[in-house]
């Protein structure tokens, strides 16, 4: 049981909460908070003062007075109107961080939701009735709105939910659970369910994780590859990397010695030609500058992961509702960004690297395309193409969405971030630079049986043996995507981590 109290979410524990179904709770003394912020939003909503949201329209309409009668209707009317999502719904554990975010947020007391609004929604996450949301639709200010609406849409019984594995209306969804939805939102309840960087936070957060488990496997394949290119390990000395002062270059250099610890297919400069080419002597500097931005990135993120995103800002020391702009996504949006280029630079080293063992003019010695009976038998030519094709496709997904803006509600919201679209293209990014990483581990095992006998590594000896027991050299050329899918399934996977890297954890 995760306890969420608004200021210690990590994002190791979202990950349990997303991934592993860990069930959460309210912390006592966050339900007091919002107790007190909700009764002050029931004492604004009884008089005439306007307040946004509270008993005025939204965005544009902010000047146009709702009656007392309808403030009800006025908050499930924002939900069913702003539920305008497209594309394909977003992985049910990316719902299940939105939601954990949003309870996270809320129950920090300055929003003005009900205690019993926020239990629905744990309640929801708890017994796994996962809303569907549709991945396209967010300006990321004033947050995410439509895919935060389709998330809220299920706790008054209306929209579409994930339950026991199949996607249904919600009303059914609840009566197979025997769970109640809520009759209906009180006043700024609709508003403070969807007014957040949520959305954005979830869809980027799960992604930043599974980049910083990624960085380690682009560590031990590029090791893989000095082994079996006989890779000079004079420039991964730790005193040439402290010179550098860049702590993320350090780590790598490090992790790389570590997993060649012991390994007889490494030489040392003059041994058998002066320096390696870049791919290979400054790959502790590449990878090292994508760790640090992940590490800014994570800090960037962790915040936010605790933050007050919504709008208006109950500050019941002064006993005001402010109308401000936490709901904008800029941090996130120019991160995420961000985090998509150090990605794909994961990936255009990795491709050079593929490209060395395949050219026999840069192989030291390797046969062409690493083909037993090259001429007859092309190889691994094409593997390379095919990590050409990501890396560039990759390059077209690193131009930043934070970059552009397109105002909404009749130019009242007329700079927004883009921060969700930012998220999603990390993760398209992310894909492609996995799948590149998976082939590099595929080509260097190729590349090292065409090598004499020697001891390998520590850690790469274990991954070798591990891909072996699933894919075997190749001698005479065989349908080869089955192989490329199985070594990205490999590496994708939680046993090959944790049997390389001994259970060393990834943030």
């Amino acid at each position: 049981m995760i306890t969420l109290n608004g200021n210690q979410l990590t994002l190791e524990k979202l990950k349990k909460i997303a991934r592993d179904n860990e069930p959460i709770e309210i912390s006592p003394s966050s339900q007091k908070l919002v107790n007190e912020a909700s009764l002050f939003v029931k004492e604004i909503a009884m008089h005439d003062e306007p307040v946004y949201g509270i008993n005025t329209g939204f965005g544009h309409l902010a000047n146009v007075r709702i009656d007392k009668k309808q403030l009800f209707e006025l908050q499930a009317n924002l939900l069913m109107s702003h539920a305008c999502g497209v594309g394909d719904p977003l992985p049910i554990e990316t719902v299940r961080a939105m939601m954990a975010l949003r309870i996270n947020a809320l129950i920090k007391g300055y929003s003005g939701i009900r205690i019993e609004t926020i239990v629905k929604m744990v309640e929801y996450l708890n017994s796994n009735i996962i809303p569907v949301v549709y991945e396209k639709g967010s300006l990321g200010a004033s947050g995410d709105l439509a895919l935060l609406s389709h998330m809220s849409l299920p706790l008054i019984g209306l929209g579409e939910v994930y339950y026991q594995g199949e996607k249904m209306e919600t009303k059914k969804a609840l009566q197979k659970a025997s769970i109640q939805s809520l009759p209906h939102l009180y006043a700024k309840e609709g508003l403070s369910l969807i007014n957040g960087t949520q959305a954005m936070s979830a869809i980027g957060g799960l992604v930043l994780y599974d980049c910083l488990k990624l960085l380690k496997l682009a560590n031990l394949s590029l090791s893989l590859t000095m082994e079996a290119l006989e890779g000079i390990t004079d420039a991964y000395h730790p005193m040439i990397h402290q010179l550098r002062n860049q702590e993320g270059q350090i780590i790598v250099a490090k992790d790389v010695l570590n997993d060649l610890k012991n390994s007889q297919h490494v030489t040392k400069q003059n041994e058998k030609r002066v320096q390696d080419a870049y791919s290979i002597r400054c790959a502790p500097q590449v990878h090292g500058a994508s760790l640090d931005a992940f590490t800014h990135i994570l800090n960037i993120l962790e915040r936010e992961m605790n933050a007050v995103t919504d709008n208006p800002i109950i500050l019941m020391d002064e006993n005001i509702a402010i109308s401000a702009g936490n709901f904008h996504g800029q941090p996130l949006a120019l991160s995420f960004d961000y985090m998509g280029i150090a990605i794909a630079e994961l990936a255009n080293i990795s491709e050079r690297r593929i490209e060395r063992m395949v050219n026999p003019h840069l192989s030291n010695g390797l046969p062409p395309f690493l083909a037993k009976y090259s001429g007859l038998n092309s190889g691994f030519m094409i593997v390379q193409y095919t990590a050409a094709s990501l890396v560039s496709e990759n390059k077209v997904l690193a131009h930043p969405a934070s970059v552009d803006s397109i105002p909404s509600s009749a130019n009242q919201e007329d700079h927004v971030s883009m921060g969700s679209i930012s998220a999603r293209k990390a993760k398209s990014i992310f894909e492609n630079t996995r799948k590149v990483i998976a082939m590099e581990f595929f080509t260097a095992c190729q590349a090292l049986d065409f090598r004499e006998e020697k001891e390998l590594g520590e850690r790469t000896k274990k991954a070798y043996l591990y891909i072996r027991k699933h894919i075997p050299f190749i001698e005479h050329d065989e349908v080869m995507f089955p192989y490329l899918h199985k070594i990205e399934e490999i590496i994708a996977s939680e046993d090959f981590y944790q049997y390389v890297f001994e259970g060393e954890d990834i943030l």
